[in-house]
């Protein structure tokens, strides 16, 4: 139908959250390495208007909380001033067993002022 399908924005702000962990100086690849996964326990998508396929689109990823084990992020997806889609997930952070462990010290509050 040339539409983008309804699970890549998920994928998208899984990028945005990468990308926003590198702009604070951290390699994700590098916390897993060390035995530090984050995983998605809430993920919300509220679309607006479709994207097709080639659109060049802009993503915001905003921290708007962090506890001792977890980040909430907000998303906004955009084709130029068109706003495709908003968007809210719930990140904790775990071992490699899968067991809730604290958020690394060294990582801080990446984006919170």
């Amino acid at each position: 139908m040339g539409y983008l399908h309804h699970s890549r924005y998920l994928q998208y702000f899984e990028m945005g959250r990468v990308e926003f962990l590198r702009q604070s100086g951290v390699s994700y690849a590098d916390l897993e390495r060390s035995g530090v996964f984050f995983v998605v326990v809430k993920a919300e998508v509220r679309y607006r208007a479709a994207a097709r396929y080639d659109d060049e689109v802009i993503l915001t990823t905003t921290l708007v909380k962090q506890t001792h084990v977890r980040y909430d992020h907000t998303y906004e997806l955009h084709r130029g001033e068109q706003l495709l889609a908003t968007g809210a997930t719930t990140i904790a952070c775990v071992n490699r067993a899968g067991e809730v462990i604290e958020i690394p010290e060294s990582l801080g509050q990446p984006g919170l002022e």
